[in-house]
C-alpha cells in the first residue's frame, strides 16, 4: 500500500481548486446580468404587502417538485415584471435556491443579446451549486473554442451535461430571467426558450426557469413550439384591477408618507381622495406610480406643488398608456422648460432648452450603451455642464447617479418608447427623431476616431502584449467616449439612412483610407479586434444596395 503524505493530498486539492476558479473565470460575464448587480442597487423591488398572492404563486411553484419547468410571466409595459423579478430572485437568493439570474436590457451592450447569456449562466451555477465546477472546468479544458461557439454548445457543455452529471442529492434551483423581449434577435429568443425547456429531463439536479418579457409575438412563437409539460404562464395585466389598485395605494400610502414629515405639511397629506386620483390615473401600471413618486419628490418646487401638477394633467386620458404619457409630457414640460416669464423670452428660452433635451437625452435613448455623464458630453462635443444640467433636471425618468464616473440610465423601457413615438408624444418639442440622432452620432463618432493615431498608447516597441500594457495607460489613451465610437460607428450609421448624405460616406471613404490601422489598433488595445471584421462585413452589405459600392469598395482596396 502506497503512503501519500496528507500535506501533498491537501496541496493537491488546492492546485485543482485554484485550477478550477482559474478556468471558471474564464467564462464571458455579461456586466450588469445578475439581479443584484451592483449597478442595479437603487432598482425597486416589491413592499412587504404588495403583490402577496402573485408571489406566493410563484414561490409555490419553486417548491412543488411537480411543477412545470418554465414559468412564464407575461404583461404589457409598465406592470412591474422587473420589479417581481428582482424581488423573487432576492427571495430565492435568502432561501439558497437561486441558481442565476439574467436581466436583459434593451441596447446595454452585453445584456442587450444573448451572446453572453449561456457564459453567464454557467458562471453563476459554479457558484451557487460547486459541485459543478469540476464538469464546467473539463468542459473548458476539453473545448478551448467553446466561447466562441454557438449557444446551443454551450448550452450542452457548460450546463446541461454538467447538471447531468451532477454526483450530488436531488435538489431544485431557479433561474430567473427578466425581460427576455429585450434581447435583441427573435431567433435568439426562440432558440433560448427551446433550450431551456431541455431542462425539464433533469433528475437530480432539476432546474426551473422563472422568465419574464411583454406579450410579443416573437416569445408566443418560441413557447407554440414547446410542450404543454414544459412551461405554465400568468397573464400579469389580467390580474383583477381591484388586486393591483389596492397595491398601488399602499405604494403611494408608504412612499408618500415620509414626505409629510419632511416638510411639515399638514394631515392628512394625500388624503384618501387624492391617494384614489393616483390609483385611477395609474390604471393598473406601477411604472405610472413610480414615475409619478419620483416626480413629486424630486421636482424643483414642494411636494404639494408637484403633485398638483399630477392631478391636472391629462384629466381626459382614458386608457393606461394615456395616462403614463400624460404624466410624461408634464413631466417634460415642467422640468425641462420650467416656469413661464416674459412671453417672447419665454419661447427662445423653451427652444433652446428643448432642442438640448433632443440632443442630450434624444442620444442617450438611442445609444447602444450607457455612459457617465461627462462621457457623453465628450461624445457629444459639448459642455459638460450643459449635459449636467439637462439631465439634472429629469431625476424623475433617468437614473443620474452621484457619483460622476457611474453611467446614467433610464428608469423604464418606457419613457424611450414615449419619446420615439411621434403619436405618443404629443409635444412635438419633445419628439425624438431616432434616424436624425443616430446620423448624429454617426457623425460625432467618425469625429472622435479620426482623431486616432499611430501607436496611440506609446508602446516601447513591437510584439507587446495586451496584458502588459497597463489599463490606466488604454483608458488614458483611448477614452470611453473614443472607444464608444470605435465599436458603435457603422451601428449609428447604419440606423441612420445611410445612404441618403452622400457626404456621409466619402467620411467613410476618408476614414478608411487614413485611419483603418489606427482604428484595427484602437480596436484590439480594448479588447474589441473582432469587431472589426463584422464591421467591414456589414459596411459592404450596405453599400451593396448602391450602384456605386463595388466602385467605392474597390478603389478603397486600390488605395
Amino acid at each position: 500500500m502506497i503512503y501519500i503524505n496528507p500535506t501533498i493530498l491537501v496541496l493537491i486539492s488546492c492546485i485543482q481548486s485554484l485550477q478550477q476558479s482559474t478556468n471558471i473565470a474564464k467564462l464571458p460575464f455579461a456586466k450588469g446580468a445578475a439581479h443584484n448587480d451592483w449597478l442595479r442597487r437603487h432598482e425597486d423591488h416589491c413592499l412587504q404587502d404588495t403583490r402577496v398572492e402573485l408571489r406566493k404563486e410563484i414561490m409555490d411553484w419553486c417548491d412543488d417538485p411537480n411543477s412545470k419547468c418554465i414559468f412564464w410571466l407575461n404583461g404589457m409595459a409598465g406592470t412591474g415584471k422587473s420589479t417581481i423579478s428582482r424581488t423573487i430572485a432576492q427571495e430565492l437568493a435568502a432561501k439558497k435556491r437561486l441558481a442565476a439570474s439574467f436581466f436583459f436590457t434593451r441596447g446595454k451592450k452585453d445584456i442587450s443579446h444573448s451572446g453572453m447569456f449561456f457564459t453567464t449562466i454557467a458562471a453563476q451555477l459554479a457558484n451557487s451549486l460547486p459541485v459543478l465546477r469540476t464538469s464546467i472546468t473539463d468542459a473548458i479544458d476539453n473545448n478551448a473554442h467553446i466561447f466562441q461557439q454557438g449557444p446551443r454548445e454551450q448550452w450542452n457543455q457548460l450546463i446541461l451535461n454538467p447538471l447531468k452529471n451532477a454526483p450530488t442529492q436531488s435538489i431544485q434551483l431557479v433561474v430567473v430571467i427578466d425581460a427576455l423581449d429585450e434581447c435583441d434577435s427573435m431567433e435568439d429568443i426562440q432558440l433560448i426558450l427551446l433550450l431551456l425547456a431541455e431542462a425539464k429531463d433533469l433528475e437530480t439536479v432539476r432546474i426551473k426557469v422563472f422568465l419574464t418579457s411583454r406579450p410579443e409575438i416573437s416569445i408566443f412563437d418560441g413557447f407554440r413550439q414547446l410542450s404543454g409539460e414544459a412551461y405554465q404562464d400568468f397573464i400579469l395585466h389580467n390580474i383583477p384591477l381591484d388586486t393591483v389598485n389596492a397595491d398601488i395605494s399602499t405604494f403611494f400610502v408608504q412612499k408618500l408618507s415620509p414626505l409629510k414629515a419632511k416638510h411639515g405639511l399638514g394631515t392628512p397629506w394625500p388624503d384618501e381622495g387624492i391617494i384614489e386620483q393616483l390609483v385611477k390615473r395609474a390604471a393598473g401600471l406601477f411604472i405610472y406610480a413610480a414615475t409619478t413618486l419620483r416626480f413629486i419628490q424630486d421636482g424643483i418646487d414642494g411636494p404639494e406643488e408637484q403633485l398638483s401638477l399630477v392631478l391636472s394633467a391629462s384629466k381626459s386620458s382614458q386608457s393606461a398608456t394615456k395616462h403614463l404619457d400624460g404624466i410624461y409630457t408634464t413631466l417634460l414640460q415642467h422640468s425641462v422648460l420650467g416656469k413661464r416669464g416674459d412671453e417672447q423670452e419665454y419661447e427662445q428660452e423653451c427652444e433652446k432648452l428643448a432642442g438640448r433635451f433632443r440632443q442630450v437625452v434624444g442620444s442617450l435613448v438611442v445609444m447602444f450603451n450607457i455612459m457617465p455623464a461627462r462621457n457623453l458630453a465628450q461624445l457629444l462635443q459639448i459642455p459638460p455642464k450643459m449635459v449636467s444640467r439637462t439631465l439634472d433636471s429629469l431625476r424623475s425618468v433617468l437614473n443620474v447617479p452621484e457619483n460622476e464616473s457611474q453611467p446614467v440610465r433610464l428608469f423604464h423601457l418606457s419613457f424611450r418608447d414615449f419619446l420615439l413615438d411621434s403619436e405618443r408624444c404629443s409635444d412635438s418639442r419633445f419628439q425624438i427623431d431616432e434616424e436624425e440622432r443616430h446620423t448624429s452620432l454617426f457623425r460625432k463618432c467618425m469625429s472622435h476616431i479620426s482623431q486616432l493615431q499611430e501607436n496611440i498608447c506609446d508602446l516601447w516597441g513591437p510584439g507587446v502584449l495586451i496584458t502588459e500594457i497597463p489599463s490606466d495607460v488604454i483608458q488614458r489613451s483611448i477614452p470611453s467616449h473614443v472607444q464608444y465610437a470605435c465599436r458603435y460607428w457603422l451601428d449609428h450609421w447604419r440606423l441612420g439612412n445611410p445612404l441618403a448624405v452622400r457626404e456621409d460616406i466619402k467620411t467613410i471613404r476618408q476614414f478608411l483610407e487614413q485611419h483603418f490601422l489606427h482604428w484595427l489598433q484602437g480596436l484590439s488595445l480594448i479588447g474589441e479586434v473582432s469587431n472589426g471584421v463584422h464591421v467591414l462585413i456589414a459596411l459592404e452589405k450596405i453599400l451593396s444596395v448602391s450602384c456605386n459600392a463595388y466602385q467605392f469598395l474597390q478603389e478603397i482596396v486600390l488605395t
